[in-house]
């Protein structure tokens, strides 16, 4: 029996062909219209449908060089099941270079929306009804936020499926960080429907981070394989060691002033290790950061200029920090040129 077409806004997408599908979202003021641009990958043969989606955050671009690479990869001529790949779900901000939407919403805090309510309401529930609930696993791709760089993580809730956790270990960074569910986002709607989910971390809002586009675009092919909707040779090799963290919390500026950090993504640290100093201009008030545990830096402001209480580095923590230290090593050395926000 032949398999049925992808049906997606009114279109179909017949077994072994892809389509690209603009998914009407809003109007700008000039009554413009504008789409969520989504291309549908649709299988000869029966598999998992994967939803790949960037952009939530509209400044958070690495992703959408992620989705780019996904969709020119050769593999996907041998798919099974179907691949929804969106690059950009947040246009209004993607436009605008800006996390949020036109009324200031964070769109990732607007699930499961509502068709009368606010702009990301609206634009949650028809991300909702039109794409996520046709998914069977989701994949969602961010960075750190404006002016904040991340190391390459997975944030997943383990405890709630073991297909996540599959997931989580096949993509293959070197950080897994068992992340509680935010209300409102699209990973808590998504496992409140059974849906496993991961959410992608690497990198910094408004760049293009090599070190963290490519192994962004391997993790997702790894999980397919994982997921038996890709096949050959690399489906049998062992993805890179991942250590998951019991923990993390950010060290914060003790007081304003002008930071100068004295380490750098994926560093190893000592409970009260100096993290870096913030002074004055003058360098008359002066102060040192200090890490609050052992553990590994996965994020870390990009700006100089620090207000007292400012998240300046996220330290995560592992019940043996030499394996989390080698996976973060390992990690690193595969990749040109490794992550080094040092200023």
């Amino acid at each position: 029996m032949a398999r049925a077409p992808f049906e997606l806004a009114d279109m179909r997408v017949a077994p072994g062909t892809r389509q690209q599908i603009d998914v009407p979202m809003a109007r700008l003021y000039t009554h413009a219209p504008l789409h969520i641009p989504v291309e549908i990958v649709h299988g000869r043969h029966p598999g998992p449908v994967l939803l790949v989606c960037g952009g939530i955050h509209g400044d958070e671009i690495n992703g959408v060089e992620i989705v780019r690479r996904l969709l020119h990869s050769r593999q996907l001529s041998r798919l099974r099941g179907t691949l929804i790949a969106i690059p950009i779900v947040n246009v209004f901000g993607f436009v605008q270079h800006s996390r949020y939407l036109p009324d200031r919403r964070d769109l990732n805090r607007c699930f499961p929306g509502s068709e009368a309510g606010s702009l990301g309401g609206r634009m949650a529930a028809l991300f909702r009804e039109q794409i996520v609930d046709q998914a069977s696993h989701i994949i969602d791709l961010h960075t750190g936020a404006l002016h904040r760089t991340n190391l390459p993580q997975i944030r997943a809730q383990l405890t709630s499926c073991d297909e996540t956790e599959r997931m989580a270990s096949a993509f293959g960074a070197p950080v897994i960080l068992n992340s509680e569910l935010r209300d409102g986002s699209l990973r808590h709607y998504a496992q409140s429907r059974g849906i496993p989910v991961l959410t992608y971390e690497a990198g910094e809002a408004l760049r293009f981070d090599e070190w963290a586009i490519t192994p962004g675009v391997r993790g997702v092919l790894r999980v397919m394989r994982r997921l038996g909707m890709l096949r050959g040779e690399q489906r049998r090799r062992t993805p890179p060691a991942a250590e998951r963290a019991t923990g993390s919390s950010w060290a914060r500026a003790p007081i304003d002033g002008i930071l100068r950090p004295q380490v750098r993504l994926g560093a190893r640290v000592a409970k009260g290790e100096r993290l870096g100093r913030v002074a004055d201009p003058f360098g008359n008030a002066e102060d040192e950061v200090v890490s609050m545990a052992d553990g590994i830096v996965i994020g870390m402001g990009r700006l100089p200029l620090v207000n007292e209480g400012e998240a300046l580095f996220h330290i995560a923590r592992f019940d043996v920090i030499e394996e989390a230290e080698n996976a973060v090593e390992t990690f690193q050395s595969s990749l040109e040129p490794p992550p080094d926000p040092l200023y």
